[in-house]
């Protein structure tokens, strides 16, 4: 095989196909020695892209020949999916000894993969320090700034000097935390009092008390912030780190942005497959799974097509008199459509990232509506011109024209309304939004385009 140190580097994002086929033959050939020695020089993350870009049965067998042997740090950068199925095989020792080394926000994910009988067998073997805290994150709710939180920070009483904190944090050694930014000053009930951010501590004299150094935090989280609004916070204050009380408020743990630029990919991901109605995109599902995820919405899309296709035979004489329309009918209905999904997608991730708040939600429809209309005049005049010209019917031209305007006025203010309704009646808008925008566009364009035609042509 060849030796990994050669290898030219591969472009970032990239895994080097050489060494993915070595990868594949050191598996085939079960070189355990060689596939834990390559993947522990990886960075984690590069080595749970190479694992990832094996076909999964591949990467399952190199689980299984890796056992133990497998890096904690490579098995939390695993997709959700791909870690599940790693945790799953992995004997419980090595499940035991991969949250024994990780911190305590990358232990409570691993706990969640397991099943209820599996995860109390495991933490039976933890030390009972370890396995308390543990079980503490996982009685938080899911998607919660506690089950987030990692309970390893550094704490400090207010009366200490810069040198006594600095004595305390080399005399614990590797019980701090593995990455964190601020030491946290807190009164004898563990209340937080103040920070002290690591860059400023530095710079001080060893005599110089906290408490003429510590300020206010910028941002305070309770265990019971969901993970959204947290990651909100991180992005709204740039923030590197956040702590973490709990309701009497009593520090207990610490959230870091490495954890939050997660939960924003996931969120941001989630919406993006929710708004084209789909619950999953992981190359790890199977046919079943990824049927099982888009059907129902299918069977939904359905429903709501023949919803559109009974206004359409309702105008069934008008298009056998004149066959003009049903050529024309899909351009309206698919102009209208696409400027649906606009405003609908504008609107989403405004929602997402509270800017669809008060006066701003007002000015937001009104937006909508000016630039619908502006539209609707300019696509509508350049259709209806077209089909002037290609029919040589003025007044189907002047229908198609119309029609049309109604059409991007209707599917602007959609666009924008069905989401913020959604979001006042506590459903998700990213979720249910695209079903009632299309179908409520849809019918709007035959109803409009029809009737005009049935109006004015016959």
């Amino acid at each position: 095989m060849t030796d990994t140190s050669t290898l030219p580097p591969a472009e970032p994002g990239q895994i080097d196909p050489v060494f993915l086929e070595d990868l594949a033959d050191a598996i085939d050939e079960r070189d355990i020695r060689w596939l834990a020695r390559t993947l522990g020089r990886m960075h984690p993350a590069d080595a749970a892209d190479a694992l990832e870009a094996l076909p999964y049965d591949t990467f399952e067998e190199a689980v299984e020949l890796l056992g133990k042997d497998l890096p904690p740090d490579i098995l939390i950068e695993l997709r959700d999916s791909y870690r599940e199925g790693a945790v799953e095989m992995l004997p419980d020792q090595a499940v035991a000894q991969a949250l024994d080394e990780l911190d305590s926000d990358d232990a409570t994910t691993i706990l969640e993969d397991l099943e209820d009988d599996r995860r109390e067998r495991i933490l039976e073997d933890l030390a009972p320090v370890d396995r308390a805290e543990l079980q503490r994150s996982l009685a938080y709710e899911e998607e919660t700034a506690g089950r987030l939180m990692q309970t390893e920070f550094v704490a400090v009483p207010e009366f200490w000097t810069v040198g006594q904190t600095i004595d305390h944090a080399r005399d614990i050694g590797e019980d701090l935390p593995e990455v964190f930014y601020d030491i946290y000053v807190i009164d004898p009930a563990h209340r937080l009092l103040g920070i002290v951010p690591l860059a400023n501590l530095l710079r001080q004299p060893r005599e110089t008390p906290l408490e003429d150094i510590m300020a206010e935090p910028t941002m305070t989280l309770n265990t019971s912030s969901d993970q959204e609004d947290v990651a909100f916070q991180f992005q709204k204050y740039s923030l590197a780190s956040a702590p973490v009380t709990d309701d009497a408020g009593r520090l207990v743990g610490m959230i870091t942005v490495d954890d939050m630029v997660d939960v924003m990919q996931s969120e941001h991901s989630e919406d993006l497959l929710a708004l084209s109605n789909v619950s999953s995109a992981d190359a790890s599902d199977t046919v079943f799974e990824t049927v099982k995820a888009r059907l129902p919405w299918l069977a939904i899309n359905l429903f709501t097509a023949f919803i559109a296709s009974a206004i359409i035979s309702v105008f069934e004489g008008a298009i056998e008199q004149v066959v003009a329309l049903a050529i024309l009918m899909p351009v309206v209905a698919a102009l209208g459509g696409n400027a649906g999904s606009q405003g609908l997608a504008v609107a989403v991730r405004a929602i997402a990232s509270r800017q669809m708040d008060g006066d701003a939600a007002r000015r937001a429809v009104l937006r909508e509506f000016l630039a619908a209309s502006f539209n609707g005049l300019l696509i509508g005049a350049g259709v209806g011109l077209i089909a002037m010209f290609w029919f040589g019917d003025t007044g189907l031209g002047l229908v198609i024209a119309v029609a049309m305007f109604g059409t991007f006025l209707w599917a602007g203010l959609s666009g924008i309304l069905v989401p913020l309704g959604l979001k006042r009646l506590g459903a998700d808008p990213a979720v249910a939004s695209s079903v009632f925008v299309l179908t409520l566009t849809d019918v709007m364009a035959f109803f409009s385009f029809l009737g005009l035609a049935t109006l004015v042509l016959l």
